[in-house]
C-alpha cells in the first residue's frame, strides 16, 4: 500500500495539489480536509482567476470513496465559483472517470 502524499504549490492564480499514492476510504478525509482548506484560501483571495487543480499523475489507486471526495469538493468549488479540475489523470483512473461520467465534470475536454 502506497501512503497518500499531498504537495501544494501556488503559482499564477492556481493552487495545485499533487496527489501520489492510494486514495481510498482510509485516506479520503486527508484529501478532503486539504482541498477544502485550499478552497477556503481561494475564496478569501478575492481573485476572480483563482483556480484549484488536482494533479493526479502519481496516483496509484482510487476507489469509490476517492471518487466521492472529488465530486464533493467539485460541488463545493462550484458553490463558491472557484474553477476546479483534475489534471494528468493516469489511464486506469481516466477509464473509471469515463465509466462513471465524471470525466466531463472534472477534467478538461478530451
Amino acid at each position: 500500500m502506497d501512503p497518500l502524499h499531498l504537495t501544494t504549490s501556488r503559482r499564477d492564480g492556481a493552487l495545485t495539489v499533487s496527489v501520489s499514492g492510494e486514495l481510498d476510504i482510509a485516506t479520503t478525509e486527508l484529501l478532503r480536509g486539504h482541498l477544502l482548506a485550499l478552497l477556503q484560501e481561494a475564496g478569501h483571495a478575492h481573485r476572480a482567476d483563482m483556480s484549484l487543480i488536482i494533479e493526479m499523475s502519481r496516483l496509484s489507486f482510487i476507489d469509490a470513496a476517492g471518487l466521492g471526495i472529488l465530486v464533493s469538493v467539485q460541488n463545493q468549488a462550484l458553490s463558491q465559483c472557484t474553477p476546479l479540475r483534475i489534471a494528468n489523470v493516469p489511464p486506469a483512473m481516466l477509464r473509471l472517470l469515463r465509466i462513471t461520467g465524471l470525466d466531463t465534470h472534472l477534467t478538461p475536454p478530451l
